[in-house]
């Protein structure tokens, strides 16, 4: 993973990877602008929801950077239209922080939720964990993340070699996790997608599998590194 971290790195240092930037405020895109061209980013700006339409159409960016308070479309609305048709990450900029407005964003497609006031490192890690996430090594037939491989054909999961035993629902969630890698997904996302609409409320069920699987694949499930909590949303694999 260390390797592939500075590949990626590499491959920003040189423009490969362009990012549009959908914000109503002059200041925040110029500042973004600013700061994501020095990491070496290719940079499109968009005042308003229906020029980040044309842009992202046009020419679709590796990553969106969209601010909710638009103009002309809300922020939600245009985030639904994107995802019928754009799979790439897609990274909320927002002054709403409250849990209501990111559960909803995310369920929506949301790679991840950023409120403002933001920093501009933490912005810069999120992106680069967004697009290591959305990079065709995600459909490798084997997924490599350090001390925890999982080979997808054969169906093994392996923590520092030796092999893990999971139970079907364990494997799958891991899959579901390991696939949408640096994306926060929230309760409802992954109970709706393991166990059915039926069980969307059922949290603590969820709670209770997350911590059966980090006994498992985690080194010390106490302090997990690869599946971490957003506390109030969901859980993150990284």
């Amino acid at each position: 993973m260390f390797l592939y971290n500075c590949l990626l790195q590499m491959e920003i240092q040189s423009g490969k990877y362009q990012v549009l930037v959908v914000d109503d405020e002059l200041q925040i895109r110029r500042l973004l602008q600013i700061s994501l061209e020095e990491q070496g980013y290719l940079v499109k700006l968009a005042s308003n929801g229906r020029e980040a339409l044309v842009a992202a159409g046009s020419h679709p960016p590796d990553l969106i950077l969209l601010d909710i308070g638009l103009p002309d479309i809300h922020g939600k609305q245009l985030l639904k239209e994107l995802r019928e048709w754009y799979q790439r990450p897609i990274i909320i900029l927002s002054a709403m922080n409250d849990e209501s407005n990111i559960v909803e964003a995310l369920d929506h497609g949301a790679n991840d939720y950023i409120t403002k006031p933001f920093r501009v490192g933490e912005l810069q890690a999120r992106i680069r964990n967004a697009l290591r996430g959305s990079n065709e090594m995600k459909t490798s037939e084997i997924l490599d993340f350090g001390d925890l491989k999982i080979d997808l054909p054969q169906r093994i999961v392996t923590l520092n070699d030796a092999d893990v035993k999971l139970t079907v629902t364990e494997y799958n969630l891991l899959i579901l996790l390991a696939k949408n890698e640096g994306r926060v997904l929230t309760h409802q996302y992954l109970l709706r997608e393991i166990w059915g609409y039926s069980y969307v409320e059922e949290t603590q069920y969820l709670r209770v599998f997350i911590a059966a699987l980090r006994k498992k694949i985690e080194v010390n499930p106490n302090n997990p590194m690869h599946i971490t909590t957003e506390n109030g949303v969901g859980y993150r694999f990284q």
